[in-house]
């Protein structure tokens, strides 16, 4: 009889990761948030998907992320509800429902949905390091966002990147510059992509994010944000650049940067890879927000922070040849030749100690477990047959070179002193 269920796979634009690629993520996220609590940033959880009027309110109705991108979905109780599709806007909302003392500075590891074409390192759904500070205006703040950005990608060893900044001025001087826009857009409207023809009124910035041949030349000319910055925006502007170059994290004028979000004021960043043969280069970015928790029903409150799509860093790790992959997740492999009792005390002695121990299952004979410690990649196996049991002794194989020193490959271990001898060896040895 013909099997005629249907395959089942992960939905389009979506990917599963197994255990020992897994490992690798949570070595970055790891490294990350070691990073970041450094700088007195706290881990905050929140809800996957959130009332949409979070994400309407906080990145712009005129986003193509609401507009094209964000998954919607009615409650059974009719409510609408969305798929959090970036970072910002459902820490703004914690912080507006439970009021922490300022400055708030926030970490954070999350999954993010979009609905765009699927691409490498691009997926409807990917996942997300990011931070967030709330609270102080100084450009200090800034600074010190950028510069996290800039340690993490250097400490997994990413080395062929660039660093894009922009201002985009505030609520006084952006006004002006986004109506000057418009007025050269409405002469030009016949030179835009059809996309961009009809968003010249809802938002012309938009135009200048537009990655298509006809928009960039159509706009290649345009006058610069940073040129028609009011006076406090641009003292802003230059001590972010001067406390960059006193770091020496070197960074390009990008006048094209405005993200993809309209909650961006001040300062805009991106980082992206020259080691990814993509359009889609990002690897992370970000930027002040002083309007958003406003917008979003608070109390004036200025904020910062960036997004780092994990995907997109490991496609970026891959082509650097850096933050590879650890060859063995086991440091010790217990065989068991008396039943599986003594793998059971062994590897839990073992475990409490700190190491990381496998062992065999189902009675199997002793090459077939060897086997299963090799492919483990454990640098120890911990060998105990009936002899060793009656011996009270554990016989100990290097099952890597030099794992036991020069010269050493088998040595029999009073049972009671395996964990000493174990950690010794091991300790020595890493």
């Amino acid at each position: 009889m013909t099997d005629r269920s249907p395959s089942l796979r992960a939905p389009r634009g979506t990917h599963d990761v197994l255990w020992p690629q897994s490992a690798r993520w949570e070595r970055l996220v790891a490294r990350f948030a070691t990073l970041v609590e450094r700088a007195g940033y706290g881990l905050t959880l929140t809800p996957v998907f959130e009332d949409a009027t979070v994400f309407r309110r906080g990145i712009g109705e005129g986003s193509d992320v609401v507009g094209k991108e964000m998954y919607e979905f009615v409650d059974r109780d009719g409510t609408t509800l969305a798929l959090r599709p970036e970072g910002t806007a459902s820490i703004v909302r914690a912080f507006l429902q439970h009021r922490p003392v300022l400055p708030f500075k926030a970490w954070y590891v999350t999954a993010a949905f979009r609905h765009e074409r699927p691409q490498a390192g691009r997926y409807r759904q990917h996942h997300q390091v990011g931070i967030e500070a709330l609270g102080p205006a100084d450009p200090e703040l800034d600074i010190e966002v950028i510069g996290l950005a800039q340690q993490f990608f250097e400490e997994v060893g990413i080395r062929a990147y660039r660093l894009s900044l922009n201002s985009m001025g505030d609520q006084r001087c952006r006004p002006a510059y986004v109506e000057l826009l418009r007025t050269i857009m409405r002469a030009r409207r016949g030179e835009l992509c059809e996309e961009h023809r009809d968003r010249i009124e809802a938002n012309p910035l938009r135009v200048l994010d537009c990655k298509r041949p006809q928009c960039q030349a159509a706009t290649a000319d345009l006058p610069h944000m940073v040129d028609h910055l009011c006076g406090d925006c641009r003292a802003h502007f230059d001590h972010v650049r001067s406390g960059l170059d006193d770091l020496g994290i070197r960074y390009v004028i990008d006048h094209r940067l405005v993200r993809g979000f309209d909650y961006y004021t001040r300062t805009t960043f991106e980082f992206a890879s020259h080691a990814i043969e993509a359009a889609q280069n990002g690897i992370g970015g970000g930027g002040r927000y002083d309007g958003l928790v406003e917008a979003m029903g608070g109390p004036p409150t200025p904020g910062v922070g960036f997004g780092i799509g994990i995907e997109r860093v490991l496609l970026a790790c891959d082509a650097e040849k850096v933050f590879e992959l650890d060859a063995a997740m086991v440091d010790v492999f217990v065989v068991d030749l008396t039943g599986g009792s003594e793998a059971r005390r062994l590897a839990g002695e073992l475990r409490r100690a700190g190491w990381r121990v496998e062992r065999s299952f189902d009675d199997r004979s002793m090459k077939a477990q060897l086997r299963s410690a090799d492919r483990s990649g454990a640098q120890l196996a911990m060998i105990v047959g009936p002899t060793e049991r009656d011996h009270k002794v554990v016989t100990v194989r290097a099952m890597r070179d030099g794992a036991m020193g020069e010269g050493g490959r088998q040595e029999t271990v009073p049972r009671a002193e395996v964990v000493e001898f174990v950690t010794e060896v091991l300790t020595r040895r890493g």
